[in-house]
């Protein structure tokens, strides 16, 4: 990511494009560290428009600006926000507004408006895309809520070693065989673990209890850090299991799915996922598996990969799968349907045991309801025989939390099994999914009821 720059062999500026020398996420970790703290909208409307590192100081007094007038302006942010964002889209495609040259590929429309819509939807797209890329660092910690980036306190010092040292002008501009040769260094650019006494102090400060050995290679040394990391994520990954289990951060889960209902959160998918893990551990008692990634703090970072379920519980005699998505509309059978049934017969064939899986959204679309009838009824060997998939609206799910909550028992594995066994009866019993539907949502609604 430090290497990538424009222009180079393989990414050359057009006439028609802005006159480019800078590597883009060296300067946004550069952005960042400045501020301390950078917003979403800060990156999307002056982040992006930094394209020569040259005008760095210029990209840091337009933030400022912007954070002076937006206090002077309180009480419509958004409007504010799309007002300033409307007089720097002009500015900066002044030259192509004043030739006329406002037609954009999917549109015959080349009217200034549907010119600088088009603009502003793609730099919502850049910027959302250079969140997610410094995000998959490590380096940096989202504030959801806030829609803030910052860096993490404990890596600090290696971001602030890695922006001293190195340059900030890009390389072997006309030459492809020695950019090759830049970008397949692995001692370029020098990070502050290739640097045996900062590697060596920075262990002592976050691992004080372990012994360095004098002989330890730098590569050892490396990989007893990394190991130290990953074993701390899972110690604080496990208090956090056992803080779920005690019911201890029910009100904050519950506070978080009112956000992700509202859509006030940064990123609402991984939330989603992030609390409906939490939640299911909080549930009952299973060995509750995430598949989504988390930062070296227990954070969540990135949602599961496309050929896994986004979480597998075991119950021992039987596991359950449980998909969320934020899709809706037709678009949630497109991207939903056929993997959901897939990972749940993953999991069958690898556990070797009865499985379930729950599907949950925020709404429930007809054609999802639909496809998961059908798989109930329907002998399919390539996805295990029958598929017992309940497809519940975010509003249900949480309802079936706090009435874990509230019970006056604990909830056990059998209260799941015997709700997807309903279902079962249901599909059996029913003459279409639409009555399927409303009777599991109803069985859902009073899940724990003896």
């Amino acid at each position: 990511m430090l290497k990538f720059q424009v222009p180079s062999p393989y990414h050359k500026p057009t006439e028609n494009s802005a006159e480019f020398w800078v590597k883009p996420y060296l300067e946004l970790f550069r952005l960042v560290r400045h501020f301390g703290s950078l917003k979403f909208d800060e990156l999307m409307i002056f982040g992006l428009q930094l394209v020569d590192y040259r005008e760095f100081d210029t990209i840091v007094e337009k933030i400022d600006l912007f954070r002076i007038a937006k206090v002077q302006n309180e009480g419509n942010y958004k409007r504010f926000r799309t007002e300033y964002f409307d007089r720097e889209l002009r500015e900066v495609y002044s030259s192509d507004i004043s030739s006329g040259n406002t037609q954009t590929r999917e549109t015959n429309d080349a009217s200034i408006a549907k010119f600088l819509s088009t603009k502003a939807s793609n730099m919502r797209d850049y910027a959302d895309a250079c969140f997610r890329y410094l995000r998959a660092t490590g380096l940096v910690n989202i504030s959801h809520l806030g829609k803030s980036i910052s860096i993490v306190p404990e890596k600090i010092q290696e971001v602030d070693y890695f922006l001293q040292s190195a340059d900030r002008a890009p390389f072997f501009i006309d030459n492809e065989g020695q950019y090759v040769a830049y970008l397949g260094n692995p001692q370029i650019p020098t990070l502050l673990t290739d640097n045996r006494g900062l590697l060596e102090q920075k262990i002592r400060v976050e691992f004080p209890q372990l012994e360095i050995s004098a002989t330890a290679t730098l590569q050892d040394l490396k990989n007893l850090f990394a190991d130290e990391l990953e074993k701390r994520k899972e110690q604080i990954l496990t208090e956090q299991v056992a803080a779920i289990k005690d019911y201890r951060q029910f009100e904050e889960i519950n506070t978080t799915f009112d956000q992700i209902i509202a859509n006030s959160l940064y990123d609402t998918p991984l939330m989603l996922e992030w609390n409906t893990w939490r939640a299911m551990t909080m549930l009952d008692g299973g060995n509750i598996k995430a598949n989504l990634k988390f930062d070296d703090f227990g954070n969540p970072m990135s949602t599961a990969q496309g050929n896994m379920a986004d979480i597998v519980c075991d119950y021992g005699d039987f596991g359950l799968t449980v998909e969320v998505t934020m899709q809706s509309g037709q678009r949630q059978y497109e991207t939903e349907g056929e993997p959901v049934s897939r990972h749940l017969a993953k999991v069958k064939k690898e556990t070797n045991k009865p499985a379930y899986c729950l599907f949950i959204a925020p709404k429930i679309n007809d054609a999802c309801i639909a496809h998961f009838y059908t798989l109930h009824k329907t002998n399919i060997s390539y996805y295990g025989g029958n598929s017992t998939i309940v497809p519940l609206p975010l509003s249900v799910f949480i309802k079936m939390v706090e009435d874990s909550y509230n019970a006056s028992y604990v909830s056990e594995p059998r209260h799941i099994q015997r709700f997807f066994e309903q279902s079962n009866e249901l599909a059996n019993s029913t003459d279409n999914e639409v009555d399927w539907y409303n009777g599991i949502t109803q069985k859902a609604l009073n899940w724990l009821t003896e």
